[in-house]
């Protein structure tokens, strides 16, 4: 929350290697997430996965708690006698140790984004017409209660760092990760654990490999022939799943030609696996253009502070419709996406609405004090607060329920690299348009719509219209391949003698869009 001033600040270092330096932290919290996922989903159990690399979060605090407490691992403070430009930013071995802190704290939290869900997924039977509407409840309390540590990070931590000092803002930090294991710890008895069944990812490319390389053998007309699971197949922690139709090239590489060994024969069930995955590619490239607007409109702590707003109406909508989560997956995101283009649009007005007020005035050159409420902010926060409690629950969920028992972990993980992916592009959204209009004759025709530090004399209001109508685009390309999308698990709540509430789609039936 508070990094990039604690690298300008403490550490001296420049805008641009602050900003970068912090960047990179971000998206290597969402990098290493899917990292750790592969490796519970292939190794080790994910709660094992938790107990090792939870440790490595809290040294990595340790670490920076340590350099920020010692004067001497940092460069000297700023004295109001001396030019700031003259200061020398943090460099050699005194660098070394705060990157070193930095980036041992992704690796430990990234096991955890990538585990924690895919471990409460675990813990129920969705065959339970009780234990799937918990399920639901789960990752909705989970988003809840991962917004409230973000608002209690800004309200307390953020306080702690700029009152108390940063060493104990990051010997808290370092608490509040060893308070929260050790909570999780107490749970260990009654957890339900899913055991490793393999490198999803190896088994995808055997599956490539292998029907690349069969490519001319024709498929039998008998689809019973092609190789199936064995029971040491089922030992070693594998879901069996059914043939689907839909990518029959991949089918021939369960075909028996004579060869054995995993890269020249594979089951269906792995191609079953590789399928599920490349049916949600398109869901996630369109959802990481659904997301770039959510980090560029709003802090994203001011966005948290909203993530209850939808706990209450899933009850009712779940009632009304039938659904486990009042609307399916693929319909939440879609309504958050939908949301996100309307708040986009509100920012548009607001920033209008500030300059006319700021001109009326004759504020365009002052940086503060334009007489216009910050309340005007509210809807479009609120609007935003939607986006990411529809969005976030809905992505989780939908990549948690529709990935195979072996890749639950990456499935959960999937979310977070929308999110590195969104920030990515986000950035570059920012400087292809200012970009572009910073061409022309003349000093006001060469600056750029986000040039300068006075935002009177800039263009956000074009910036926002632009991203309104990027963002509409990508909400029809997403509804494109979600009407496509055939679901693996049905999204129907089941009632108390087993039976599903409502009546089943059609066979073949589709993914949907509530408009």
């Amino acid at each position: 929350m508070n990094l990039v001033r604690y690298l300008r600040g403490t550490m001296h270092m420049g805008v641009a290697e602050a900003s970068t330096t912090a960047s990179n932290f971000f998206v290597a919290l969402q990098m290493f997430s899917v990292r750790a996922a592969f490796l519970t989903d292939s190794c080790i159990k994910r709660v094992c996965a938790v107990l090792i690399f939870g440790p490595i979060e809290i040294l990595g605090y340790i670490l920076l708690t340590i350099q920020a407490h010692v004067p001497s691992l940092h460069p000297p403070p700023c004295r109001r006698d001396h030019q700031r430009r003259n200061l020398r930013a943090i460099h050699g071995s005194n660098l070394s140790l705060l990157l070193l802190g930095l980036y041992l704290i992704p690796i430990g939290n990234g096991a955890a984004r990538a585990c924690l869900p895919a471990l409460g997924g675990d813990q129920f039977d969705t065959a339970d017409p009780a234990e799937q509407r918990q399920e639901t409840s789960f990752f909705n309390w989970y988003t809840f209660a991962v917004s409230s540590g973000g608002f209690l990070g800004l309200v307390l931590i953020v306080w702690v760092e700029n009152k108390q000092g940063w060493d104990i803002g990051f010997a808290v930090c370092a608490l509040c990760v060893l308070l929260g294991m050790l909570i999780w710890i107490a749970g260990f008895p009654f957890y339900r654990n899913q055991l490793p069944g393999g490198s999803a990812m190896t088994r995808m490319l055997q599956v490539l490999v292998v029907a690349f390389k069969k490519r001319n053998v024709e498929l039998p007309k008998d689809t019973s022939e092609l190789k199936q699971m064995n029971q040491d197949d089922r030992n070693n922690g594998l879901e069996e799943l059914e043939r689907t139709s839909g990518f029959q090239c991949l089918e021939k590489s369960a075909i028996d030609t004579g060869e054995m060994g995993p890269w020249s024969l594979c089951m269906v069930t792995e191609v079953e696996e590789t399928k599920i995955v490349l049916r949600m590619v398109p869901i996630f490239l369109s959802a990481i253009l659904g997301y770039i607007p959510v980090p560029l409109i709003l802090n994203f702590t001011v966005q948290q502070g909203n993530t209850m707003l939808f706990l209450i109406p899933t009850v009712f909508t779940r009632w009304i419709t039938g659904y486990v989560g009042g609307v399916t997956h693929l319909q939440r995101i879609g309504i958050g996406f939908l949301s996100a283009t309307l708040a986009t649009g509100i920012a548009a007005l607001v920033e209008t609405k500030r300059k006319r007020v700021a001109e009326e005035n004759g504020l365009m050159d002052a940086a503060t004090g334009i007489p216009i409420s910050v309340f005007w902010l509210t809807v479009q926060f609120f609007i935003l607060g939607v986006v990411d409690v529809t969005s976030f629950v809905g992505l989780l969920e939908f990549f948690y329920s529709e990935a195979s028992t072996g890749m639950k972990s990456v499935g959960s993980s999937i979310f977070y690299c929308i999110l590195e992916v969104s920030a990515w592009l986000g950035s570059l959204l920012i400087q292809v348009p200012n970009q572009v209009t910073r061409r022309g004759d003349g000093a006001e025709a060469a600056t750029g719509w986000l040039d300068g530090t006075n935002l009177n004399m800039g263009k956000l209001d074009r910036f926002y219209w632009l991203l309104a109508v990027l963002e509409l685009v990508a909400f029809f390309i997403y509804m494109f391949f979600a009407r496509r999308y055939e679901y693996r698990n049905n999204q129907r709540a089941v009632d108390n003698t087993g039976d599903i509430k409502a009546p089943l789609a059609p066979e073949g039936a589709v993914g949907d869009l509530i408009i």
